[in-house]
């Protein structure tokens, strides 16, 4: 499948944090399921073509496609921050203290969820690493100078 998508990754528009949960909690489900998808190409206005070939990327895009669609820019935003959101926790050793893995699953903390759902993506519609930190950081210790007062 070919999707022909009329923005660059960087200009994909924010999602929200609850939006980002609800997908991440359905393509937990669909993984579980082992409801795996078709392989997808993104086709970005002069820009990269981005191939989901791996199975977990094509399960995790069949299931945001199933929930909210693709073929409209919040939903392959949606989807792309999803794989981002792995992408990076999977490479940030610093981020491990944002989430906590159980039986049931992962718990998001919530200042993680705001911040992927909001930063842009790169050319390469991954995250900026740097640009998360700061991010993060700003939430954090604004959310805990607003409980100290």
């Amino acid at each position: 499948m070919l999707y022909a998508v009329p923005c660059r990754p960087e200009s994909l528009p924010a999602v929200t944090p609850q939006a980002l949960s609800l997908a991440w909690d359905a393509a937990r489900a669909a993984a579980t399921a082992e409801a795996w998808g078709p392989r997808r190409s993104l086709q970005f206005t002069d820009g990269p073509v981005l191939a989901l070939a791996d199975a977990d990327a094509a399960c995790w895009a069949e299931a945001v496609d199933r929930s909210v669609g693709l073929t409209h820019l919040a939903g392959l935003s949606l989807c792309l921050r999803l794989l981002a959101l792995v992408e990076l926790l999977g490479r940030a050793r610093w981020m491990a203290g944002l989430y906590a893995i159980d039986s049931d699953g992962i718990e998001l903390h919530p200042a993680l969820l705001a911040a992927a759902a909001n930063l842009p993506l790169d050319g390469a519609a991954r995250f900026d690493e740097r640009g998360m930190k700061r991010l993060l950081s700003q939430r954090i210790a604004g959310a805990g100078g607003a409980a100290e007062e």
